[in-house]
């Protein structure tokens, strides 16, 4: 699994391809190629750091380089949060890490809850609701 996660591209017209020195193959990827399945907690309140972990081993430190938005996937859904993994490509937060997440929520500076991590305020809950 992770051999296939280091040689995942995401085209411009949003395609998935694995891409090795000698061969180039599509693949199709139902909703986002990773699920962030753990999250660790350094700190609290604003000078918080959350690290979230993915299925294939992937650390990334909510922050700017790696946001967290909540997106509706479609067809009246509640919103879904997912978090930058690597340029052009996404993670979906497995359910407990959103609970954990949830638990250490706050209220932020647009009234939404959410939490903090590296100096930034991440809404865990969608602007249109």
């Amino acid at each position: 699994m992770k051999l296939f996660a280091s040689v995942l591209r995401r085209e411009a017209d949003g395609s998935y391809w694995l891409v090795t020195p000698v061969e180039r193959g599509r693949i199709t990827v139902d909703d986002v190629p990773f699920v962030m399945v753990s999250a660790s907690f350094d700190g609290i309140g604003e000078a918080q750091v959350i690290t979230l972990s993915s299925n294939v081993g992937d650390e990334i430190t909510l922050s700017d380089a790696h946001e967290l938005v909540m997106r509706q996937t479609g067809g009246g859904e509640e919103a879904k949060p997912y978090v930058s993994v690597r340029p052009g490509l996404e993670g979906r937060l497995a359910r407990p890490v959103y609970y954990e997440l949830a638990q250490r929520s706050t209220p932020g500076p647009d009234g939404r809850f959410g939490v903090w991590s590296a100096g930034r305020f991440f809404a865990l809950e969608s602007d249109l609701a």
